[in-house]
């Protein structure tokens, strides 16, 4: 497996990323959803991954800078063929890596509170993330748990 920096150009990434807001729809009413779309990943404030199994995509994530120390990851997402194999793992002790090489010195993140994200908030737990209060424009939402770590 490889992870790369992905530039979202590709057909193959534009159409995973659709797959996951198709996904986020289907789970979450309008109001509650926070994946960003193509657009929005391809901000300047955002690094975008890509994880690659023998050149197929199997997973991405992003970082979305805040601010100078503080960072959210973004578009976690998983092949439905791969969950719970170890790949979400390996990325997100990645985007950990890199965004404390980045010199962030917080990350967060948001993620669905309903039992669909239980694994998604498992892992988190797992890599050291606690939940807190909404962080930056996020306002209190029932479907909504913010989750935040330290980066040393």
């Amino acid at each position: 497996m490889r992870i790369v920096v992905d530039d979202l150009s590709g057909p193959e990434i534009a159409a995973f990323l659709e797959e996951h807001i198709r996904e986020m729809r289907a789970t979450t009413p309008p109001e509650s959803k926070h994946a960003l779309d193509l657009d929005g990943l391809r901000r300047p404030e955002v690094t975008f991954w890509s994880v690659r199994d023998e050149g197929v995509i199997v997973a991405c994530g992003a970082i979305k800078a805040l601010d100078d120390v503080h960072a959210e990851v973004k578009s976690m997402r998983t092949a439905a063929a791969r969950k719970r194999s170890g790949v979400a793992s390996l990325l997100l002790g990645h985007l950990i890596a890199e965004a404390a090489r980045m010199g962030f010195t917080r990350l967060s993140l948001e993620t669905g509170s309903a039992e669909f994200f239980a694994p998604a908030r498992s892992l988190y737990e797992k890599f050291g993330f606690t939940y807190c209060e909404p962080f930056a424009d996020y306002r209190p939402d029932p479907l909504s748990v913010f989750m935040t770590r330290e980066l040393v």
